[in-house]
């Protein structure tokens, strides 16, 4: 009976002992409770429920199965003619010897009966293009058109299946922390998807500020450059061109033309055979605080005019130097890269809105975009023109900017055998165009001496220093 009695009180006592730890620890007010303030030691029900990045907000898998099927792996071969100089130097052989390249990248087929967009740089210098599609079927490419300036190629097939393809989105309206995914073939790796977000808008990577790229982290790789990069609804805002990178792989951060641009150049090559392109006419650069201040304005984003080019739309509009450029339509423009994109999706005739800040008032002045090839610009007395058509066929060139005029004192009497002379580089920098000439110059105090490389009327190539 002792024993019973003895093994009732300690069982008791532990019971006691229990239920006094729960009380102290775990009840309303007890250390672990979720109603002590300051500690919460209870997940809450949204736990894991991380809001905007949920399976129930986003899912790519629609959007990576439209686009997969539009996304074409492009194969690029080139014949190179390999010298050997040691062959030549000691035996006389000259002619060297062909070699066959093989390059891959991708495209997008932007139409049921075969045209599709690729980089200019997956198919430079091709004889002979091959496409397959996602089911595995090869076809032959025709080049339609290129614009090696802003990086893009059409190429056509003739299949036999009406097939599927890619709709343009308004890359205007992508935003920055968008949800995108980059589709292409790196590495020979067909119909890869990778996912990422918009980074940022308009950067500018060219030297002669006429690109404006959408950056994303969206892995890309060699052998993605003109494969498609699109929203969460499967439609093309661009296409993958470049990666920014010091070993040649992904490393961060990669850049797509803007579908916009895109789209407009393909457009330009279907109905003209061409790229129309539309100049503002303007000349200067992007404000921040450092040019805001030297420059004597308070306005610390925008385009401020520096000079106006003769004979284009903003002159006839009277825009003038001190003028800032806020917005071209409803795009602000922050940057030079607003600009120039924006600019870069008209065409010549084409009519903009823009608003400008002149002696701290704004100002909306209607520009009519006058065409590339009107758009003149002068340095030391020698005004320049973009080369024509019948330039480009006779010298077998494209590129090069021509001798309009000479007002020169010093070159005057040499007037006859300049005028009409195509000018190649300057300070050994390629004269691709008066735009990208424009930009050198304006860098170069007057006084100082240049050497030019150009060719005369007759072909021969001349050397000058001025």
């Amino acid at each position: 009976m002792k024993q019973i009695s003895k093994l009732f009180l300690v069982s008791l006592l532990s019971g006691a002992t229990t239920l006094g730890a729960y009380k102290i620890l775990f009840d309303n007010n007890g250390y672990f409770s979720s109603n002590k303030h300051g500690i919460t030691t209870l997940a809450p029900e949204s736990y894991g429920r991380q809001v905007g990045l949920s399976a129930e907000n986003i899912d790519f898998t629609v959007a990576a199965e439209k686009t997969v099927h539009t996304v074409v792996h492009v194969k690029n071969v080139s014949v190179r003619t390999i010298s050997n100089p040691i062959m030549e130097y000691f035996y006389g052989y000259g002619g060297g010897q062909q070699q066959e390249q093989v390059g891959t990248g991708s495209g997008v087929i932007i139409s049921e009966d075969g045209y599709i967009v690729t980089n200019n740089h997956v198919v430079k210098d091709a004889s002979d293009i091959e496409i397959t599609l996602n089911n595995k079927k090869t076809y032959k490419a025709k080049l339609i058109g290129t614009d090696s300036k802003m990086d893009i190629a059409l190429l056509k097939i003739d299949a036999d299946e009406k097939l599927p393809y890619s709709t343009f989105a308004n890359s205007d309206s992508v935003k920055v922390g968008e949800w995108v995914l980059a589709v292409g073939n790196p590495y020979n790796l067909t119909s890869t998807v990778t996912a990422g977000i918009v980074s940022a808008k308009a950067r500018n990577l060219d030297a002669r500020g006429i690109q404006s790229f959408i950056q994303t982290d969206a892995a890309v790789n060699p052998g993605n450059s003109g494969g498609a990069l699109v929203n969460t609804r499967g439609e093309l805002i661009g296409i993958n061109t470049m990666i920014s990178s010091m070993t040649g792989s992904y490393v961060g951060y990669s850049f797509a033309i803007p579908s916009n641009n895109a789209r407009k150049i393909i457009e330009d090559i279907m109905e003209f055979g061409n790229v129309q392109r539309g100049i503002l006419g303007v000349e200067g650069g992007e404000l921040n605080g450092t040019a805001s201040k030297e420059l004597g304005v308070t306005q610390t984003q925008g385009f401020y005019i520096n000079k106006v080019s003769k004979n284009s739309g903003a002159e006839k509009a009277k825009l003038q130097k001190g003028d800032i450029i806020i917005k071209l339509d409803n795009q602000d423009i922050s940057t030079f890269a607003d600009l120039s994109g924006y600019v870069n999706t008209k065409r010549p005739n084409d009519k903009v809105q823009v608003t400008i800040i002149r002696e701290g008032k704004n100002m909306v002045v209607p520009v009519i975009l006058s065409k590339n090839e009107n758009f003149n610009t002068e340095f030391k007395g020698i005004e320049l023109e973009n080369i024509d058509t019948a330039n480009k066929k006779k010298f077998k060139l494209d590129y090069g900017v021509k001798i309009k005029s000479i007002s020169n004192e010093n070159l005057a009497q040499y007037t006859d055998e300049l005028v009409g002379n195509i000018i190649l580089s300057i300070d050994n920098v390629k004269a691709t165009n008066v735009e990208a000439v424009s930009k050198l110059l304006n860098n170069k105090d007057e006084k100082q001496s240049i050497r030019i490389e150009m060719i005369n009327k007759n072909g021969e190539v001349m050397r000058i220093i001025i």
